[in-house]
């Protein structure tokens, strides 16, 4: 780089400091002069902050290599009602408007990019790593639950086989991955390679096995915590009815967006938020996973036509912003006192959920004998959590009243700091591998590894 080129480097770097510090204070200037306004503006104004807010600290987070995701986190953990006190907790809820819209997209794009030809290359990895991994993390989450019990004020009350029961519950949720953080990391590195193929396949598949593991262990947590009840498959006629619901409209919504992209192919942006907000709503109503229908719909359309490149480019036009929108209001979501109060628990059943992903993946690896760059980095995108374990703690929490609450409230904790840890391993698997797209101010490695 040429001494003009570093001088350009260092005044726009200063530029988007003194950026984002009036962009922070004006907002800062505005809380205080209109102090009680909740209506649309207030809504309208909290976008915007967060969008150029996070925008800014996503760039200046490569000056040190973290992750644009990291960028977005922490501008909304900054604004947000437990810091700054910038966007209070109402408007905070207002925003999950835009969580609606942005998964829609990142199912789409997640199945759009999972094509055919990749996963039979990768079948034998996949089979084997969900495996692994489903047994060891979930054996490895219950034990260090029941060892850790002591320490949680809402097990005191429970006997040994309902610790167990939670145990088991909390060794799902411990299963469960984030698709949202793996297409973020993978948006913006535009990582082309056996890690980021290996992620995306197994996290987009790894949803449908958790849901499955969940209608398991909610029939014998209850045969634990009751045991005169008896056994109930109502957990699994649900799951079968969602599931089978959810493929059949994702491949009917697949075929018709292969019509609509093939025949008509405008306005494409309008098609995208007409079926993120409406159609999910509907889904919702039909108690489908829209999810998973979206992923089965974005993965017809790449594999059964050729008009996959132009539903993807279409997505990740969209989903520039909503992405930037979507992370810093989950960073503002992010309940820093429970954190503050839950932290030693927190960070235990972390380490321990990121020490068993590795030794799964090692095991697995070992076994079908992946290729060494899969076999050092493929644990990597495996760590981060968000959304879907949220929600898959709202369903244990609604099912079991008792102690759902609390067990939500340290599942939070945990996804905190998976959330913010997670991407940031991701990234720099995928720079260190060499799988990153060269791109302003990347330097890859000497050689992949």
């Amino acid at each position: 780089m040429s001494e003009l080129e570093a001088s350009k480097s260092v005044t726009a770097r200063l530029t988007q400091v003194v950026t984002l510090v009036a962009v922070f204070g004006l907002l800062w200037l505005a809380v205080r002069v209109v102090p009680e306004s909740h209506g649309m503006g207030q809504l309208i104004g909290a976008l915007g902050f967060l969008l150029l807010a996070g925008t800014l600290a996503s760039e200046l987070c490569e000056i040190v290599g973290l992750p644009h995701l990291t960028g977005y986190l922490a501008a909304g953990v900054v604004a947000g009602p437990h810091v700054l006190h910038l966007i209070d907790q109402r408007t905070v809820e207002r925003l999950s408007i835009v969580n609606t819209l942005a998964l829609a997209l990142i199912a789409l794009a997640g199945g759009a990019e999972l094509r055919v030809r990749d996963l039979r290359a990768l079948v034998k990895s996949l089979a084997s790593a969900m495996l692994f991994q489903s047994l060891i993390v979930l054996a490895a989450g219950t034990l260090t639950f029941v060892l850790l019990a002591r320490f949680m004020p809402f097990a005191a009350s429970l006997s040994a086989s309902g610790v167990l029961a939670v145990g088991l519950l909390w060794g799902v949720l411990a299963v469960s991955r984030s698709p949202s953080a793996t297409l973020a990391i993978l948006s913006q590195t535009r990582a082309q390679g056996p890690v980021a193929r290996f992620t995306l396949a197994f996290v987009m598949a790894s949803d449908v096995v958790v849901l499955v593991m969940l209608a398991v262990a909610m029939m014998f947590a209850r045969q634990l915590l009751d045991p005169a009840s008896q056994a109930s498959y109502q957990d699994f006629e649900a799951l079968g009815h969602e599931l089978l619901g959810s493929a059949s409209l994702g491949t009917t919504l697949g075929i018709l967006l292969m019509l609509y992209l093939r025949f008509v192919g405008t306005e494409l942006l309008v098609v995208l938020m007409a079926l993120g907000y409406g159609l999910t709503e509907g889904l919702h109503y039909l108690r489908f996973d829209p999810l998973l229908t979206f992923l089965i719909a974005g993965f017809v359309v790449e594999n059964f036509s050729d008009q996959g490149r132009k539903l993807l480019h279409g997505v990740q036009q969209t989903s520039a912003i909503v992405f930037v929108v979507f992370f810093a209001s989950a960073g503002a979501h992010l309940d820093i006192p429970l954190l503050r109060s839950l932290w030693p628990l927190a960070l235990a059943l972390a380490a321990t959920r990121a020490l068993a992903t590795w030794v799964a993946h090692r095991m697995s690896s070992r076994l079908v004998s992946d290729p060494p760059v899969i076999r050092r980095w493929g644990w990597s995108g495996l760590v981060s959590q968000a959304g879907l374990t949220l929600g898959l703690s709202l369903a244990i929490a609604r099912t079991f009243p008792s102690f759902g609450d609390p067990l939500r409230s340290l599942t939070i904790a945990v996804v905190a700091v998976n959330e913010v840890l997670g991407p940031v391993l991701f990234k720099l698997a995928l720079d260190r591998s060499g799988e990153t797209a060269p791109g302003p101010g990347f330097t890859p490695s000497s050689e992949p590894v």
